[in-house]
């Protein structure tokens, strides 16, 4: 109490209101403690109209569930953890890149939206963050073969799911996209646009999405009979991109259309093509797999490839929730629900996994127009495009 407060005969008053209980919330829906609970929690045999009356008076009366209850009730804590172990101890701030913000969105409203809070946690630190957390499960992104971090969890009895196929990691469920059908659709796409040579940028991980790719690219080669032309790189690193786009586009036998895995690779290639001379897409078709809106304003709008992170996010958070809870991965409504079965994988042994579809967004970077094609400048060196005019633009 303040000096002022003891002058002025006031008493403080306090803005903080009293906090709803369980028994309150018994009270005004005219039921058992037990029956409160069992409606809230999922659980026990009760009639929907209860269940929902129940649920009502919880909201009416902003009633939330103690943690430290709830935790000495079920042990568990209410936290889901969320990571991305695709580079093991490479810094990688994935938050920075489109399709993991958004699919950590759509993830922690899914989280929340079940009464669980998530957690995005490194994939190392030099502080053990991990055993400071009581986790009931975590959300891994794309792990890579082999990956001790996962290795570990399901030692301890952690349920994992994971954002791509785990190859050989011990996980509870998996949801990823077809990757293959993804590139093959693409390269279609840009045969189809008049492409004679296509390019790959793609990575040195060995996460599946970058290994399916990649191995989609060499089998469609193989099958049309073209000489690979592709360039890897390491995609945690922001400025290789931009050395492997230079790379690919400085080769001898030069693609005339490129697809990049990553996000920042169209606009990498649009700056080695200008570098160059070429002109997209008279000269260089371009398509990237990326869920930023950036290309829709680049000039020209380049062609990007969707994965649905919201979806994904969305998935995996309740194919874990599901998992903590002790129902059977991928049966439950909201993954029948959210997914067709066209889209589900039909497998019957372990561990469960959901394919979804993808959205190839076309723009004018993968359309070749019709009409005379420019003269350009053959490949050199990055550097040197101002110590020589540039190509005429004329008719060949």
């Amino acid at each position: 109490m303040t000096a002022a407060a003891n002058q002025s005969g006031r008493r403080p008053t306090s803005r903080r209101l009293e906090r709803a209980g369980i028994r309150d919330v018994a009270a005004a829906a005219g039921v058992s403690i037990t029956t409160v609970s069992d409606a809230l929690n999922g659980k026990g045999r009760l009639p929907d109209e209860t269940r929902s009356r129940v649920r009502e008076v919880a909201e009416r009366l902003g009633y939330r569930p103690s943690a430290a209850a709830r935790t000495l009730r079920t042990g568990r804590s209410g936290l889901i953890g969320l990571t991305v172990t695709t580079y093991g101890e490479e810094p990688f701030t994935f938050t920075e890149f489109a399709y993991f913000a958004e699919m950590a969105r759509a993830a922690t409203s899914a989280a929340l939206s079940r009464g669980y809070a998530l957690v995005v946690l490194p994939a190392s630190s030099r502080h053990d963050v991990w055993s400071n957390i009581a986790l009931d499960g975590t959300v891994v992104i794309d792990p890579p073969d082999q990956d001790p971090l996962v290795g570990e969890l399901y030692r301890s009895g952690v349920p994992v799911v994971s954002d791509g196929k785990p190859g050989n990691c011990p996980v509870t469920a998996w949801v990823d996209n077809d990757h293959e059908a993804a590139v093959l659709d693409i390269l279609d796409h840009l045969s189809e646009a008049g492409a004679r040579r296509i390019g790959l940028l793609t990575g040195t991980s060995t996460d599946t999405y970058t290994r399916l790719s990649t191995e989609a690219y060499l089998g469609w080669c193989h099958r049309v009979g073209q000489e690979p032309v592709y360039e890897a790189y390491p995609a945690h690193d922001p400025a290789a991109g931009s050395v492997a786009a230079d790379r690919l586009l400085a080769r001898p036998d030069r693609p005339d259309a490129v697809y990049g895995l990553f996000d920042p690779n169209g606009t990498d290639l649009l700056a080695a093509a200008r570098r160059y001379g070429l002109r997209v897409p008279d000269d260089l078709l371009l398509v990237c797999c990326s869920e930023s809106d950036v290309y829709a304003g680049t000039e020209p709008p380049i062609t990007t490839l969707s994965l649905k992170p919201r979806r994904i996010g969305t998935t995996v958070v309740n194919l874990l929730i599901d998992a903590i809870e002790g129902v059977d991965p991928g049966t439950g409504a909201d993954a029948s629900r959210l997914f067709p079965p066209r889209f589900r994988t039909a497998g019957t042994g372990p561990p469960p996994g959901t394919l979804m579809p993808t959205e190839l967004i076309v723009r004018a970077s993968s359309q070749r127009r019709r009409g005379p094609r420019t003269t350009v400048s053959p490949p050199r060196p990055p550097g040197e495009e101002h110590s020589r005019p540039a190509a005429p633009r004329g008719k060949v």
